[in-house]
């Protein structure tokens, strides 16, 4: 092989990688983060968690990262090491599927119908299919990321012929096929594919590499064999590397990955060569091809899960065994699950590399931040009428969480939006950025209202039941424009965050008629002039808690119409609409205040 022939074989090896990236992150994004969620929640039985582990991997096309994503469950604590052993055994099933698809590369016929699946004659075809749909439909489109795949899968199999017939002329070669030889020792052999799966840190890749050098004819069965076996070794590094500063758990969910793989090689190389210096196995000498490969691989993988399956209780024990238990190790962990709540505990920078699946945690991270806020105001609201040290305790606490919610969440979308996002994440994501401040500014909100009860109390002071009965025509106006503007964040309800503004003009409304009664007391001196400036301050607070869930819900609806502009969607799309209207006169005619103005006392 001459200098150009070396440079074919890196450039097609490049688009072999290239090609596997490519298709991998799209296949990624366009399950938008469900799948894993998927395996996040439902592996309470062993078995589902190795058919889930299997499909995960199988449908983004790596092994590495379905365990890198196991460790980042266990170090959040949402997974425990019972559920992730099975996820670990179903992701080594699930990667042999690049190598059957690799294993196209080696049909050979006449047949009309074989000669297509051959990946020269079918991938040109999926390349053309693919940049139609790329540079037909918009990024946001579900039909790009379908487009981005099969230009994707289409140079991943370019790339494996061009690397087959670089290494081609090799097989007549003595000094190439001598240094192949050697590497049918097995010791010798299983370093090789260890080494080279840790450097390039995919299975899948080396095992393709393998593949595209059976074009040579000088790769037999007794020198694939231990390669094979190496390479699910070496691939334990990527999670190894991942558990590096994690907690124990983490670092178990790791060694647990390592030794499936390490005792499933040792007990097959022990049998095999123990049945091989019996029988003598022929097919050793022959040479290998790349369905060869593909079955050996899957033979292997599936293998050491059904063996293995059984005993899966013994490789925690002994995951648990290698990385023990410390005193500090104890303490550290209880304190993370006393303070940190499951959504921001999912938040590990481990799942930045998936993006979308990094999304998905964010969504389900501010849902529960909603939610709480929801709580917070609710609590405030009620410690108005009848206070409760517990609620008003409550309140503070709340409210302390949702400030840690947003500053972890903050650091976290930062991290996120320099990743490659899809269109639709990349609008998820601003969303999300916006209305998680919003979120933050109501649970304030609701601090000043706890403060406001809690100053009444300690100065004995309260107000009428005709004040209350006015006051609380606007709390229950709030309640309910927090409620519908947690019900559509969470559901992403665009059409639903359109009934939030009619309600917010009516609190205004509200807000209005209640200063104005007041100044009305204050003239007539039926209302002290502190209890005055408290109920002003409570007002105030209200009235700003309806503010940010007007801004949420424009949010909501703006970044789906792919516009920013609040001032000209609030007064031009839809205040100046017949449904504003008419909807604004129905809400007022429900939150009316009393007619009497009894005196505040």
């Amino acid at each position: 092989m001459n200098i150009f022939g070396i440079l074919t074989m890196i450039g097609g090896l490049a688009l072999f990688l290239y090609g596997m990236d490519v298709m991998g992150g799209s296949l990624s994004r366009l399950s938008g983060g469900k799948l894993e969620s998927i395996l996040e929640r439902l592996t309470s039985r062993r078995l589902y968690a190795v058919l889930l582990g299997a499909m995960v991997t199988a449908v983004i096309q790596s092994s590495s990262a379905t365990t890198v994503m196991v460790v980042g469950f266990v170090n959040s604590g949402i997974m425990h090491l019972s559920q992730a052993v099975g996820i670990i055994m179903g992701a080594n099933v699930g990667t042999t599927i690049t190598s059957w698809m690799l294993s196209l590369t080696g049909i050979s016929g006449d047949n009309l119908f074989i000669q297509m699946l051959k990946p020269s004659s079918f991938s040109p075809i999926l390349a053309a299919i693919g940049i139609i749909l790329i540079m037909t439909t918009d990024e946001n489109d579900k039909k790009n990321d379908v487009g981005t795949i099969l230009i994707g899968f289409a140079i991943l199999m370019f790339g494996m012929e061009t690397m087959s017939g670089a290494v081609a002329p090799l097989a007549g070669n003595e000094r190439f096929t001598g240094i192949l030889t050697m590497f049918s020792n097995p010791i010798l052999g299983m370093a090789a594919g260890a080494l080279l799966t840790a450097v390039i840190q995919s299975s899948s890749a080396s095992v393709g590499i393998l593949q595209a050098l059976c074009a040579t004819g000088a790769v037999g069965y007794g020198t694939a064999i231990p390669i094979i076996m190496g390479q699910n070794i070496g691939t334990c590094v990527t999670a190894i590397l991942s558990s590096v500063g994690a907690s124990k758990n983490a670092r178990r969910a790791s060694m647990i990955h390592l030794y499936f793989n390490l005792i499933g090689t040792v007990i097959f190389m022990a049998v095999f060569y123990g049945l091989n210096s019996v029988l003598h196995f022929s097919f050793l000498g022959d040479s290998a091809n790349a369905v060869g490969i593909a079955i050996i691989h899957s033979l292997f993988n599936v293998g050491c899960a059904v063996l293995l399956f059984p005993f899966a209780g013994y490789l925690v024990k002994l995951a648990e065994l290698t990385v023990k238990d410390r005193p500090e190790d104890r303490e550290t962990d209880s304190a993370a699950k006393r303070e940190l709540p499951t959504e921001l505990a999912a938040l590990d920078e481990r799942f930045l590399g998936n993006p979308a699946f990094a999304m998905e945690l964010c969504r389900n991270a501010v849902n529960a931040m909603a939610e709480e806020t929801k709580r917070t105001i609710c609590l405030a609201l009620d410690i108005l009428k009848e206070y409760n040290e517990e609620k008003a305790q409550a309140v503070v606490e709340s409210e302390q969480l949702i400030d840690y919610y947003e500053d972890i969440l903050g650091s976290y979308m930062v991290k996120l939006s320099g990743k490659n996002l899809s269109k639709a994440d990349s609008r998820s994501l601003s969303i999300l950025l916006h209305c998680s401040s919003d979120l933050e500014r109501i649970s304030d909100h609701a601090a000043n209202i706890r403060n406001s009860a809690v100053e009444m109390r300690e100065k004995r002071q309260e107000f009428s039941e005709g004040a209350y009965e006015e006051l609380n025509v606007l709390i229950q106006a709030i309640r309910d424009i927090v409620s519908l503007t947690e019900n559509v964040f969470r559901n992403r309800n665009v059409e639903g965050a359109k009934n939030v503004e009619p309600l917010e003009e009516v609190i205004d409304s509200l807000n209005v008629s209640l200063r104005q009664r007041h100044i009305k007391r204050l003239r007539n001196g039926n209302c002290t002039i502190e209890l005055g400036i408290i109920l002003e301050d409570i007002i105030t607070d209200l009235e700003r808690v309806s503010d940010h869930c007007s801004n949420i819900a424009v949010c909501l609806i703006e970044v789906s119409e792919d516009g920013f502009d609040t001032h000209e969607y609030l007064d031009i799309n839809l205040k100046q609409s017949d449904w504003f209207m008419m909807e604004v006169n129905r809400l007022k005619e429900i939150y009316k205040l009393p007619k009497n103005l009894e005196k505040i006392s």
